[in-house]
C-alpha cells in the first residue's frame, strides 16, 4: 500500500500532530498530542476520542496555562489513585519546565496544580537538563515516577524524579546516563514488561530525517539499563514516504502491544514541524527484546466494535473543485528529491488522512463538488478540514441534476473549529457541494482531508468547541501595492521629515536616526549607516497577517555583505517561533535572503548578489512556497508556511539593532499578494525606468 492509497490506516488522524501519548479510560481511546504545524508546534491543547480506534473526533480543551505560554508540548496523563485525571505537558519559553493540571475528566477543564509552578523544572536530574516530553507512570510502591529530556546526549542522559502522588513534589531524582541508553535523545518512554523494564526512546532529529525509535532494558526500573538488540527498531523506509518516525507511546489491548509515533507528513513539509501520528503493531520477542517495527500506511485498524455501521456514501466518488496546489520544488533538506506533488480534489473522499485536497491559493470562495453516481438519501456530512483546531466558514449544498442546489447547511457564519465537522439534514441528492467562504487566519487555503457522507444517522460525542471571537481572515490575493518608497522628490541631504508612500496604504515613512538622500552611483537613494532606517506611520494591514501571499522588491547597493542585513520588514519579531516572522534580508548565511525565525526555516541566497552594485532583488510568497528573484531571475524556491503577526513597515531594519542595514536603497515596493516571474519582471521593468532616470 502506497501512502496516498485509498483507505489507508496510517495515518491515524486527519491533521498536524506530533508527540503522542494514548490511554484508554472505560471504553473510550485518547490520544493527547503536541498540535502541530503551527510556528514551532504551538497550537491549541487538544485531544482525540474515539470507541474504535478508527473514528477520532477532536476537542480543544480548556486548560489555564501560565501567562506568555503559547504551546503544550508533549503532553502526558495518568488517571490518579484519587480517581482525578492529571494532564501533564512541556514549554519551553520560560526554561524548559513540565506543568501538571488536575481534571475530574481526562477532557478538562484543568486547573495548575503546585500554584502553577512547574512540576519538573529545568535542571531537574542534572544542571540545566531541558524537562520535557515527560513521561510518569506508577511505581510498584505507589510513587509517582516521571521520565524527561531533551538534547540528552548534550546532558550525559535521561533524567527522572519520583514524586509523592499527595502532593507532585520530587523527593527523587537522577539520571541515566547516555552510556546505557546510547544516543538518547529525547521522548522517554517506560513500559513494564513482568518482571523486567524496557525504556523506549528517540535519536536523532525530529525535524530531519534521523529521528528513530530504541529501547533499552533493565531489572528495576531506575537501572542500570542494557542496550537491547533489533536497535534501532523503529525508522524510516527507503522510499522516504515513512520519514522520521518516533516519540513513541504503547497501547496493550488484551495481551496484544501497538506503538503510535509520529512521522512527516507527505510531501514532507519544510521545518519539519507538519506531523502525523501513525500506529503499527509491537512484538516483544521476550522480555528483554522487541523486533524490529515495520512502519506501515496500513496502520492497524479497529480495536472495538465499528461505531459507525454506515457505509461512507462518498468514498471514491468523483470529484471536482475549484482549483487545486501544484507544489514543485527543488531539493531541500527536508525533501532530498524535490517535490513535485498535486493535492487532488480526489484526495477529498478516499478516506486517507495522508492526502489533502487543497485549492491553489488562499482566494476564497473555493468549492468542492462530489458526485455519489446516483441520487442517494443524506442525511450526515462529516468535514475534516486541514486544521481541526482552526475554524473553517462553509456552506453544504445538493442537487439531483447539478443545476439546481439548496442549502443542507449553512456554517458561513461559523466560529467554531472541531474535527470531524457534523453536518446534519434529511435529502435527497447525488451530487454535493462545499463552498469554503473564511477561515479563521488570514491566508489558511480552504483544505480537506476527507469527505464522509451518510444516508443514517447515529450516535457521536455531545461536546463542541467554544466560539471564538478572532477572525475570520482577512481577504488575500488583491495584490494592492500597499507601499511604495521612492526619493523622486526629495531633496538631497539628511531627511527631515516624513517621507510620502505613494501606495494604497498611505502614511509617511518616518526618519530614525539620520538617514541621508544621496547620490551613489549616479543614482538618486537613500544611504542608512547602521543607525538610521525609515518606519511607516501606518501599521502594514490584515491582508499581510499569518500565512498571507506578498511580494517586496527593491533596488538595493550594499557595499559590504555582512551577515543579517535586513532591508524590509513588516511583522512583528516578538515570539519568534518557527515562521513566526518574515523579513527581506540581504547578506550571507542561513537568513541571507530571508529571515524567518528559525534556522531551519530561514532562507540563503543560493548565489549571493556581488558587493558594491546595484541590485534588484525579489521575493515573494503564494501561501505555499517563496521565491527569491536576483535581478529579475530566479534564486532560490523554497516550500513553506508562515505564522506571522502584521507589524510596523521598517525599512532597513527588523527591531534588531545588529541588523540594521548598511548601504543605499533606491526604492521599495510592497504587494499583499503573490507575483508570477512575469509580474516580478514587469514590476523590475517599470522600476528600472525610474533606476535609469537617476542614472
Amino acid at each position: 500500500m502506497n501512502f496516498n492509497s485509498p483507505g489507508t490506516g496510517n495515518p491515524l488522524l486527519p491533521g498536524y500532530f506530533a508527540d503522542p501519548t494514548v490511554k484508554k479510560f472505560g471504553d473510550t481511546y485518547y490520544i493527547y498530542a503536541t498540535t502541530d504545524g503551527i510556528k514551532l508546534a504551538s497550537g491549541e491543547p487538544q485531544v482525540w476520542i474515539s470507541k474504535d480506534f478508527v473514528n477520532w473526533y477532536n476537542y480543544e480543551m480548556d486548560i489555564e496555562l501560565p501567562e506568555g505560554l503559547t504551546n503544550c508540548w508533549a503532553p502526558d496523563v495518568m488517571k490518579g489513585a484519587d480517581g482525578k485525571y492529571y494532564y501533564f505537558m512541556g514549554n519551553c519559553q520560560f526554561g524548559c519546565n513540565i506543568y501538571g493540571y488536575v481534571s475530574d475528566s481526562p477532557m478538562g477543564p484543568w486547573e495548575p496544580v503546585n500554584d502553577g509552578e512547574p512540576v519538573i523544572p529545568v535542571g531537574t536530574g542534572k544542571e540545566h537538563l531541558p524537562a520535557l516530553d515527560a513521561q510518569f507512570i506508577e511505581t510498584d510502591e505507589g510513587k509517582i515516577s516521571a521520565w524527561f529530556g531533551t538534547w540528552c546526549t548534550s546532558f550525559g542522559g535521561l533524567g527522572w524524579a519520583e514524586l509523592n502522588p499527595l502532593n507532585l513534589k520530587i523527593e527523587k531524582e537522577g539520571i541515566i546516563p547516555v552510556e546505557q541508553l546510547p544516543d538518547v535523545f529525547e521522548a522517554a518512554y517506560p513500559i513494564k514488561r513482568n518482571d523486567r523494564w524496557i525504556m523506549m526512546y528517540s535519536s536523532g532529529d525530529c525535524r530531519l530525517d534521523s529521528y528513530a525509535v530504541h529501547y533499552a532494558w533493565a531489572d528495576s526500573l531506575y537501572g542500570p539499563y542494557h542496550y537491547g538488540e533489533n536497535n534501532p527498531i523503529l525508522a524510516g523506509s527507503e522510499d522516504g514516504k515513512i520519514d522520521s518516525p518516533g516519540h513513541n507511546s504503547i497501547l496493550e489491548e488484551n495481551g496484544d502491544y501497538f506503538i503510535l509515533y509520529h512521522r512527516h507528513d507527505n510531501p514532507h513539509s519544510s521545518g519539519g514541524e507538519f506531523r502525523q501520528i501513525c500506529a503499527d503493531p509491537l512484538i516483544f520477542g521476550n522480555d528483554t527484546t522487541i523486533e524490529r517495527i515495520i512502519p506501515t500506511h496500513n496502520g492497524i485498524g479497529y480495536l472495538a466494535e465499528n461505531s459507525i455501521s454506515y457505509r461512507n456514501l462518498a468514498y471514491l466518488s468523483d470529484v471536482s473543485a475549484s482549483s487545486y496546489y501544484h507544489l514543485s520544488s527543488p531539493p531541500t533538506r527536508f525533501e532530498s528529491e524535490g517535490i513535485n506533488h498535486s493535492y487532488l480534489p480526489e484526495f477529498a473522499t478516499d478516506d486517507n488522512n495522508g492526502t489533502l485536497w487543497k485549492a491553489e491559493d488562499g482566494r476564497l470562495p473555493q468549492i468542492l463538488t462530489i458526485d455519489l453516481g446516483k441520487k442517494k438519501n443524506i442525511k450526515r456530512i462529516m468535514t475534516q478540514f486541514e486544521y481541526p483546531t482552526f475554524y473553517y466558514q462553509y456552506k453544504w449544498e445538493i442537487s439531483t441534476d447539478s443545476l439546481n442546489w439548496q442549502i443542507f447547511s449553512d456554517r458561513t457564519s461559523n466560529r467554531r473549529s472541531g474535527s470531524p465537522m457534523i453536518d446534519d439534514n434529511d435529502c435527497e441528492a447525488r451530487y454535493l457541494r462545499i463552498t469554503i467562504t473564511g477561515t479563521e487566519k488570514t491566508g489558511m487555503f480552504a483544505a480537506i482531508w476527507n469527505v464522509k457522507v451518510y444516508d443514517e444517522l447515529f450516535e457521536v460525542p455531545q461536546f463542541s468547541n467554544k466560539e471564538v471571537i478572532e477572525g475570520p481572515g482577512s481577504v488575500v490575493g488583491q495584490r494592492r501595492l500597499l507601499a511604495k518608497l521612492d526619493f523622486d522628490d526629495e531633496s538631497i541631504g539628511i531627511v527631515e521629515k516624513g517621507i510620502e508612500n505613494k501606495g494604497e496604504l498611505g502614511g509617511v515613512f518616518d526618519p530614525v536616526g539620520k538617514p541621508v538622500v544621496s547620490v551613489n552611483e549616479g543614482v538618486k537613494s537613500i544611504n542608512l549607516d547602521g543607525d538610521s532606517y525609515l518606519i511607516l506611520s501606518e501599521k502594514s494591514p490584515e491582508s499581510l497577517n499569518w500565512n498571507a501571499p506578498f511580494t517586496v522588491t527593491a533596488w538595493v547597493y550594499n557595499p559590504e555583505v555582512g551577515t543579517g542585513e535586513c532591508l524590509v520588514s513588516w511583522n512583528s519579531r516578538r515570539n519568534m517561533l518557527q515562521a513566526s516572522y518574515a523579513a527581506m534580508m540581504y547578506g550571507v548565511g542561513p537568513y541571507g535572503a530571508v529571515a524567518h525565525g528559525d534556522g531551519y526555516v530561514d532562507v540563503a541566497f543560493n548565489e549571493v548578489p556581488e558587493a558594491g552594485k546595484w541590485q534588484h532583488l525579489a521575493i515573494t510568497f503564494d501561501g505555499m512556497c517563496e521565491y527569491v528573484y536576483v535581478n529579475g531571475e530566479i534564486d532560490k524556491q523554497f516550500p513553506l508556511s508562515l505564522f506571522v503577526d502584521s507589524d510596523k513597515i521598517m525599512i532597513g531594519a527588523s527591531g534588531m539593532p545588529h541588523e540594521n542595514f548598511t548601504g543605499s536603497i533606491m526604492g521599495v515596493w510592497l504587494y499583499d499578494g503573490f507575483s508570477t516571474r512575469e509580474q516580478i519582471l514587469e514590476i523590475m521593468a517599470e522600476t528600472y525606468t525610474a533606476f535609469n532616470k537617476q542614472k
